[in-house]
């Protein structure tokens, strides 16, 4: 019986190999911390001198909190996240230098990474050491030691055999050296998530920046909520202008006409009367179409599920549903995810060049996760166009966010986390959420 499949051993040496790169880049990285102490506590010095501390000292924190910033790029990656806590930049207007050197000087947040530095630094160069130090013994027993002793160098030592006085001793040192090595795979990525761990104490946000944070972000989404639903009503009003009022009004005046020609000339009238049911057909479908477009009725029937599979069904390009959710979200939750995944959906008709899609949607915990994929030529690009931007605005109205993965030549995928509770799904046949 096989203990360890390949895949198993090969993702245990993958792991262990990239923990071990990433305590080589800690301990360069730490070894930089400390020219940046210095540097820094010489400009906050310098600074004291007016107009050269103006500009000096915001240098020197910009060095800083982009040091910072990559550690916590780095902590959030080994799936420990660190937000980051800076207040924001004043407004630039008159005094700009003095604004910004007091604007540094009053965050919190730039003391705390000045605090970090030094004891990051020494984090940084002893676990990366470790890091490095640990694989490096490993190799030396499995490889290094049994050719020593072949040559006839009997003075060395190894691990637990010290000196090696034989050739059997020299070749004792492989097993231990084997040990070693695994050893050093196993806590490579155990002593990087110390390392980040470590850095979170001093590089997350204090409660009070949490708070002012999390009132930026409130501030910033209702803004674009209240922009986005501007422009629906304003879109809605456009299309009933220039659509079903339009044609309503001519109807009205249709059926004018044909009211005055009864008597005079009732073919003509029953013509008109004809143009007139047709005029009203034509408004209906339009009306109807307005109506999908606030609010599709599958989705109202259906749940998000079943309306992402009908939106699925009515593509181009074959798209695979896979999963779903067990109830109802919120109404305003559940139009905001359909329309989401249907601008997706629309970006993979005119812009991949796919010949196949694919839609995942899970709900845990009370969070919701729709992915959008497709095997196209890739390289989509948020800044080149507002569909993915408006999609990350729906969204963050809800707290919800998207990531992108778009690499040139595909594939394309779209993660869209919402946080959000579901209710009891609805039983009767139309919905198909039982």
């Amino acid at each position: 019986m096989e203990l360890v499949s390949d895949e198993q051993l090969s993702d245990f040496v993958w792991r262990g190999v990239r923990g071990t790169g990433a305590g080589a880049a800690s301990f360069v990285l730490g070894v930089l911390n400390f020219p940046l102490f210095v540097l820094w506590l010489a400009a906050l010095i310098v600074g004291l001198i007016p107009g050269l501390g103006q500009v000096v000292l915001p240098l020197m924190t910009r060095l800083v909190r982009a040091r910072a910033d990559l550690e916590r790029r780095r902590s959030t990656k080994r799936g420990i996240p660190i937000a980051t806590p800076y207040a924001p930049r004043p407004a630039k207007s008159y005094p700009v230098g003095w604004r910004r050197f007091r604007w540094i000087l009053q965050d919190v947040a730039t003391w705390r990474d000045f605090a970090w530095l030094i004891p990051g630094a020494i984090a940084g160069v002893v676990l990366g050491a470790v890091s490095m130090a640990l694989p490096i013994y490993g190799f030396e027993g499995i490889f290094l030691i049994p050719l020593w002793v072949w040559l006839g160098t009997g003075w060395y030592g190894y691990g637990a055999i010290w000196p090696i006085e034989s050739v059997g001793d020299g070749f004792l040192s492989l097993p231990q050296g084997a040990v070693i090595l695994a050893l050093a795979l196993l806590t490579a990525p155990w002593l990087r998530s110390a390392e980040a761990w470590f850095a979170r104490l001093f590089l997350a946000p204090t409660r009070a920046a949490e708070l002012r944070l999390r009132v930026a972000q409130l501030t910033e989404t209702r803004a674009d909520t209240v922009d986005a639903q501007a422009a629906e009503l304003r879109r809605i009003e456009r299309d009933l202008h220039d659509g079903a009022q339009a044609r309503l009004s001519s109807l009205g005046m249709t059926i004018g006409l044909a009211e005055e020609l009864m008597e005079r000339d009732p073919a003509a009238a029953r013509k008109l009367l004809a143009e007139a049911r047709d005029a009203s057909h034509t408004a209906l479908i339009e009306l109807r179409h307005l109506v999908r477009g606030i609010h599709p009725p599958v989705l109202a029937e259906r749940g998000l599920d079943g309306a992402v599979r009908a939106l699925a069904l009515s593509l181009p390009v074959p798209t695979v549903v896979d999963g779903g959710v067990l109830g109802r979200l919120e109404t305003p939750v559940e139009s905001a995810c359909y329309f989401v995944v249907a601008e997706a959906l629309a970006n993979i008709v005119k812009h991949s060049g796919a010949t196949s899609a694919w839609i995942s949607i899970r709900h845990e915990a009370d969070l919701l996760v729709l992915m959008v994929g497709d095997d196209g030529r890739g390289g989509a690009d948020p800044s080149r166009g507002t569909g993915l931007h408006g999609m990350g605005r729906r969204l963050a109205a809800f707290d919800g966010t998207m990531s992108l993965s778009s690499p040139p030549g595909g594939p394309t995928v779209v993660t869209m986390e919402l946080p959000c509770a579901l209710s009891s799904p609805k039983t009767s046949p139309s919905s198909g959420t039982a």
